[in-house]
């Protein structure tokens, strides 16, 4: 069903993928947006298990495309150092593929578990009151929650050779 990597040589581990995913500050999603347009957006996530959960206004370009088309593709790149002498870069990145819902309802235990993930990842610092008061806003947004059916792993065929992967 998914094409397998054309550049084995610049393969990673199927643990080494999802650890990128894991860690990252943010990806891409990338959505089949209007009039047949590919639509990536930059975004903040949280993953948990096979899930991945990101948070959004009630409308927008977005969710007009995940309703239309719910298949959705995922990337995070780890590191990314140009190496000039080379004449390559040394990367490394994650692609997860999979499905995305989005969460509308507040009784939705996936609409509140993927916004106190995402405060977990981006407030940490933040105090109990302030986190309480942002978390009381569920009403106001909706939570797509992407469940992954696939993911690959990709370095600089540099890094493979030396077991370097972030």
């Amino acid at each position: 069903m998914f094409r397998e990597m054309r550049r084995k040589n610049c393969v990673i581990s199927a643990e080494a993928a999802a650890k990128i995913l894991r860690e990252g500050d943010f990806g891409v999603l990338a959505l089949s947006g209007d009039d047949g347009y590919p639509y990536a957006v930059p975004i903040n996530y949280a993953v948990e298990g096979d899930k991945i959960y990101f948070h959004s206004a009630k409308i927008g370009h977005k969710l007009d495309a995940i309703r239309r088309n719910d298949k959705a593709s995922f990337c995070v790149v780890d590191r990314h150092e140009v190496i000039a002498e080379e004449f390559t870069t040394y990367f490394t990145s994650a692609i997860a593929f999979g499905r995305i819902r989005i969460v509308e309802d507040n009784d939705d235990p996936d609409k509140l578990r993927g916004l106190e993930l995402l405060a977990d990842k981006y407030s940490s610092t933040a105090s109990p009151e302030r986190r309480a008061k942002e978390l009381g806003r569920l009403s106001a947004l909706v939570v797509p929650v992407m469940t992954i059916e696939h993911l690959t792993g990709k370095a600089a065929r540099e890094l493979v050779k030396r077991g370097e992967f972030s």
